[in-house]
């Protein structure tokens, strides 16, 4: 068992990656309007072309849980930030429409493997602590999301190009990233050269999945669709449009840094089936009540409920006993980030069809499956 103190620095590099993480990818999202206007893209050729990340994300998904497995956390951690940091710097030079499709699709894949790999690195670090500490990893995510969004603004307020922006993430990432290296936590590979690049999961991973799949498809209906539902549905002033999305922002985040706490009281079982009410409350109380500031308290829980799930499922899959934890986290967040893409253009069909009430409806039910998903794996 390691000293406390050497525990304690393990956690802290983890939470530098997760960090680098947050704000590699805020630093993109922040400048997307830049870019588009750079390349003098249209709306419909921009939205084709933000397609490259999510094919790149799921076309690497094999390939990660293995190298994670086959390399270790630690160096593929390393080699994802330093390559994923390398895309963004090349997204800000891309001066042809074919060839930032390339370096998007190429952002996707590394993010993917910077994604499995710094969970596998926490669920690692995880197990030289009593207490729980997976959300809070996830809660810097967010905060480096904060961080990434307000240097953006201040580029953009500076009209700093994003290639002079992304260079100056690209030196500061890599030199953050090379020099904690050496206290990361040491690992060893966990399969032999001749195993299979993916794995089918268990029963119990598979759960563990469809939880991810239900809590993902909430997160990217909040994330694509909160500003219209105020707008469309809530009828807020211009003004107040974003506060929908404001508040479940900030209390995911908030959520994160809580969550841990309630886990080492309570357990993760416990927590996950609160998760799952939380959502599914919150949707349907703005739904019910689409009055701003009612509606708004509603996205709030939402943001609670959401904050746990996808941490608790990550550290829940890596104790899978069939699986090494890259391989399990793999399978899992394959099955998730279905539903993170397939969610908004659900809504989208769902609220053609009927309304976009009935489409939160939906995606209310989805909170109460992961409740009842958190009861079917405590048995």
């Amino acid at each position: 068992m390691q000293s406390n103190h050497t525990a304690v620095t393990y956690r802290w590099v983890a939470s530098v990656y997760f960090f680098i993480a947050g704000i590699t990818f805020a630093s993109w999202a922040s400048r997307i309007p830049d870019v588009q206007q750079q390349l003098q893209l249209s709306e419909a050729q921009l939205g084709t072309l933000l397609l490259a990340i999510p094919i790149g994300l799921m076309a690497g998904l094999p390939l990660c849980g293995w190298l994670v497995s086959r390399w270790g956390a630690k160096a593929t951690t390393l080699l994802s930030a330093l390559c994923y940091s390398l895309c963004l710097w090349a997204i800000g030079w891309a001066q042809h429409v074919y060839l930032l499709a390339f370096v998007l699709f190429l952002f996707g894949v590394f993010g993917n493997l910077y994604n499995v790999a710094v969970n596998t690195m926490a669920i690692a670090v995880q197990t030289h602590f009593s207490k729980s500490i997976m959300a809070t990893f996830h809660g810097i995510w967010s905060i480096a999301g904060f961080s990434g969004a307000a240097v953006g603004a201040l580029m953009v307020q500076l009209q700093m190009p994003p290639r002079a922006h992304f260079t100056m993430v690209l030196i500061a990432v890599w030199i953050v990233a090379l020099l904690v290296y050496r206290w990361a936590l040491p690992d060893k590979p966990t399969v032999n050269k001749g195993d299979k690049l993916f794995v089918l999961p268990d029963k119990a991973l598979l759960g563990l999945g469809i939880m991810a799949f239900c809590c993902l498809i909430c997160e990217g209906t909040m994330f694509d669709w909160s500003g219209v539902y105020f707008k469309k549905v809530v009828a807020a002033p211009a003004a107040w449009v974003p506060l929908g999305y404001v508040a479940f922002m900030c209390c995911m985040s908030l959520g994160r840094f809580i969550s841990d706490r309630l886990v080492t009281r309570w357990g993760a079982i416990t927590v996950l089936q609160a998760s799952g009410v939380l959502i599914m409350f919150g949707l349907l109380l703005s739904v019910i009540f689409p009055h701003i500031w009612v509606a708004a308290i509603g996205f709030m829980l939402v943001g609670f409920g959401v904050s746990s799930v996808v941490p608790l499922v990550y550290a829940l899959a890596g104790k899978s006993k069939h699986m090494p934890p890259g391989l399990a986290l793999t399978a899992v967040s394959t099955i998730g980030n279905f539903g993170f893409l397939l969610g908004p253009p659900l809504i989208g069909f769902i609220a053609q069809a009927a309304s976009l009430r009935w489409s939160f409806v939906l995606i209310a039910i989805l909170g109460c499956f992961v409740a009842l998903l958190a009861k079917r794996t405590d048995r």
